[in-house]
């Protein structure tokens, strides 16, 4: 077969084209632009994927209450160094309200109370809770974002950075004498007869409504619903283990739901600090000893420098997913302040008191389930909340770090 030279001519011209055309492809995806539009696109598509948002940038909420979940998943460099498991923190201190989870919390019994017609904005309406701390501080924050009043009762042993800016956030603070949850004068007791009081008087403006944390079936939900889908889309679905304390239960029982429903597999560890009786209440069935009924002891946190978790009562939100947690471990307080003085020496990592049980509790599940493992644990909030208790314990970190993991696992105390 012979080519013509028009043939021959057409070849050539288009081999030459084709060539170009593929030396500008070569040029253009080894070039820098490319590069960023790639690592653009993957970022948007992770993000989408993890937040449930269309691009890289969050778009624009209404209100404060826009600024609550979506919180980042990071890894822990050090711990995940330390174990050879990758341990992530899903960083709640930076919900936008409270800071906390308990923001979720907060927002979830308001507006489920607003669907059932039992809250009006800007009537009057006062909420009323109590709490150690965290919750007061996200609903104090929303009330006035949603237009109510709110009224904090609160255990006086808690640190006074949570009362101090509980009353600049405009609630109306009780601190009330430890008691037992027997007794009227407890705490969320106290809260609960006083939004009665409040309901039942024809002189008071608008209604008392109580929040009841502790119960409320809003309060597993929302980490049903938020905190646990979020992390199975930040994870892709592999989470080997879910490790988190116990205040009210919530968080606990509503991720441990959501994850179980996906992942067989997955491990739900109980953090309880020293002095609470959860650890007993799910590895041996009770609370306590039986000279020691539950729910008669002075404190809900018994010999404790840790706030926020643990209890001496079990509660609805606990029950909902008590039958999910595999195992439970002990944390005591030395533990905890060597792991909060590791986190800032390691990692600038400054976190409270219940981060810090948390992050130990993860350390010890890393280690026994062997390298290659993904741990996630909860980061609560700031160390700011408890600079004068918790963190006047610790002092100050200063010069070079010194803290060791041998440190925090055998409780050492350090000077």
């Amino acid at each position: 077969m012979q080519w013509s030279s028009r043939e021959l001519l057409l070849g050539f011209t288009t081999g030459i084209a084709v060539t170009l055309v593929l030396d500008q492809v070569r040029r253009y995806i080894t070039s820098p632009y490319f590069s960023r539009q790639l690592a653009l696109s993957r970022y948007r598509a992770t993000t989408e994927s993890s937040s449930g948002h269309t691009g890289s940038i969050r778009p624009a909420g209404s209100g404060i209450e826009s600024t609550i979940g979506n919180t980042p998943l990071i890894v822990i460099p050090s711990l995940s160094k330390a174990t050879g498991c990758t341990i992530y923190a899903k960083a709640e201190f930076l919900n936008g309200a409270g800071n906390s989870p308990k923001d979720r919390v907060a927002l979830s019994i308001i507006t489920r109370a607003e669907s059932h017609g039992l809250l009006t904005p800007h009537s009057g309406d006062t909420i009323y809770e109590g709490t150690s701390g965290s919750t007061g501080i996200s609903l104090a924050t929303l009330c006035r974002a949603r237009g109510y009043l709110a009224h904090i009762c609160m255990p006086s042993d808690q640190s006074h950075e949570k009362s101090n800016l509980l009353l600049k956030l405009g609630a109306i603070v009780e601190r009330v004498t430890p008691a037992p949850i027997v007794d009227q004068a407890h705490f969320v007791n106290r809260a609960r007869i006083l939004a009665d009081q409040h309901t039942a008087d024809p002189a008071r403006q608008g209604r008392g409504y109580f929040a009841n944390q502790f119960e409320t079936e809003a309060n597993w939900r929302a980490h049903y619903e938020g905190t646990g889908p979020e992390i199975l889309a930040q994870t892709e679905n592999k989470v080997d283990a879910f490790v988190a304390g116990a205040g009210t239960g919530g968080t606990l029982s509503g991720v441990a739901l959501a994850l179980k429903e996906k992942l067989d597999h997955v491990r739900i560890v109980l953090a309880d600090p020293q002095g609470s009786g959860l650890y007993n209440k799910v590895q041996h069935g009770v609370m306590f000893h039986s000279l020691e009924r539950e729910g008669t002891r002075r404190r809900d946190q018994v010999d404790s420098i840790v706030e926020g978790i643990g209890l001496t009562r079990s509660t609805a939100n606990f029950e909902q997913g008590r039958e999910l947690i595999d195992e439970a471990v002990k944390i005591t307080d030395a533990q905890a302040k060597n792991m909060a003085r590791w986190l800032v020496e390691q990692d600038g990592i400054f976190i409270g008191s219940s981060s810090a049980v948390n992050c130990v509790a993860a350390l010890q599940t890393a280690l026994k389930l062997g390298p290659g493992h993904r741990i996630v644990t909860i980061l609560c909030d700031s160390g700011s909340r408890h600079l004068s208790k918790f963190w006047a314990q610790i002092g100050d970190i200063g010069g070079e770090a010194r803290t060791t993991i041998d440190d925090i696992l055998q409780g050492r105390t350090l000077t």
